[in-house]
């Protein structure tokens, strides 16, 4: 397939100067390098969590997190136009199908895993299957949404893997699911199906309503009747407290709702990522890296997520784009949070690394506190693609 055939990526916004070009240019190039240089290590598998000596340890067939290095993949072809980032990516298609094949597999991360994996195939290369296969997910997504409580059901009561917990995965929203909402908008702009931004319309409008706290903290989780949707109250799965704010789960709406914005043309969501972005850097005060959660007291606080900085930095440059009058705050951010990675997560350069970025806390509660993450990874690229001006990526 001839990837330059393709027009969706064809033209980008110029890259902005500013004094970090030369230092993301450099950042962004080495990441690509790392990716080729990783190949031969990595092959098929998917990278899960880091190791104490910064290796990988690899994603069963059904983990929430298998497309993230796909996407990175991906984002690397787009820069440079290589077979071999295409040959790689298109590779990992079987994992996607096993995925739409078995129920037990599919939860709210369709999203996560089609639109960095197929929507991005189909993007690039116009292929028809991942486009088929994207669309299919869409539509399992779709059916996760419970339209007495307008929200899209996060977890299964049985796992991936056998584990039940039924009061678990009953009637709760979480944070990350934003995120996944672009794959039902690229699926209604893809059919003209109505239902699919119904439902992502309707869980971003639930999430914002009780997910994001009056004083623009959030929880990561939200409870309902999961007979009558009537609201319940808000909990915390990887966070600190209930009542805290765990840092990942806000950069998760951040971009998300600078995403839905972006594609919907919203205003209230524009607002909302505005508002949350804003209260992320009242809560980070001098740091460059955010803590793993905003209000974990002594000790508990000085493990950082370098992950939710990446997320984030992503966000704040999307946030930049649709505000006009507020562009160089929000770049200022979005600099100050790469900064911050570059100056202390920053991998790239070490040779026996097989991923990008440090520090991240994949879940503290579980002891998973400083690794590498591949979420971490690919958010690190989308940042520094969109702070060098690129604006056309899979979501």
């Amino acid at each position: 397939m001839n990837v330059e055939a393709r027009s969706y990526f064809a033209a980008t916004e110029p890259a902005a100067a500013t004094r970090n070009h030369a230092r993301h240019q450099a950042a962004i190039e080495r990441c690509v390098e790392k990716l080729r240089a990783t190949m031969p290590v990595i092959g098929l598998r998917n990278p899960k969590i880091g190791t104490a000596d910064n290796q990988w340890v690899y994603c069963g067939p059904f983990d929430w997190v298998v497309g993230f290095h796909a996407g990175q993949l991906w984002l690397a072809l787009q820069l440079t136009g290589d077979p071999a980032f295409l040959h790689a990516a298109q590779a990992r298609r079987p994992v996607f199908r096993s995925i739409l094949a078995h129920r037990q597999a599919q939860d709210h991360d369709l999203g996560f895993q089609f639109s960095l994996a197929c929507v991005s195939d189909w993007l690039m290369t116009g292929a028809r299957e991942p486009r088929d296969m994207a669309l299919e997910a869409a539509r399992l997504l779709l059916e996760r949404f419970r339209p007495e409580g307008r929200y899209l059901q996060a977890w299964n009561a049985i796992a991936p893997h056998g584990q039940v917990d039924p009061h678990h995965a009953s009637g709760r929203i979480i944070a990350d699911t934003l995120q996944n909402l672009a794959l039902l908008y690229w699926a209604h702009g893809e059919t003209g199906r109505a239902d699919f931004r119904v439902a992502a319309d309707g869980h971003a409008q639930t999430a914002l309503a009780h997910l994001v706290r009056p004083d623009d903290t959030s929880f990561h989780t939200f409870l309902f009747d999961p007979v009558t949707g009537a609201p319940l109250h808000g909990a915390t799965h990887q966070g600190y407290a209930d009542d805290s704010c765990w840092s990942r789960g806000q950069a998760w709406l951040i971009h998300g709702y600078a995403q839905s914005a972006r594609v919907t043309g919203n205003p209230v969501y524009l607002d909302a990522a505005r508002r949350l972005a804003a209260k992320a850097e009242a809560l980070m005060g001098e740091d460059s890296v955010p803590a793993w959660d905003y209000m974990a007291p002594g000790g508990a606080s000085a493990y950082r997520d370098s992950s939710a900085g990446a997320i984030m930095a992503a966000g704040a440059y999307m946030l930049a784009e649709q505000l006009p009058m507020e562009v160089a705050r929000w770049r200022d951010f979005g600099d100050r949070l790469l900064g911050g990675l570059l100056d202390t997560c920053d991998l790239t350069a070490d040779p026996k690394a097989l991923g990008l970025l440090a520090h991240g806390a994949a879940h503290v509660g579980s002891q998973f506190a400083d690794n590498m993450l591949p979420y971490g990874d690919y958010y690190f690229m989308e940042a520094l693609m969109r702070s060098l001006g690129h604006t056309q990526f899979f979501w």
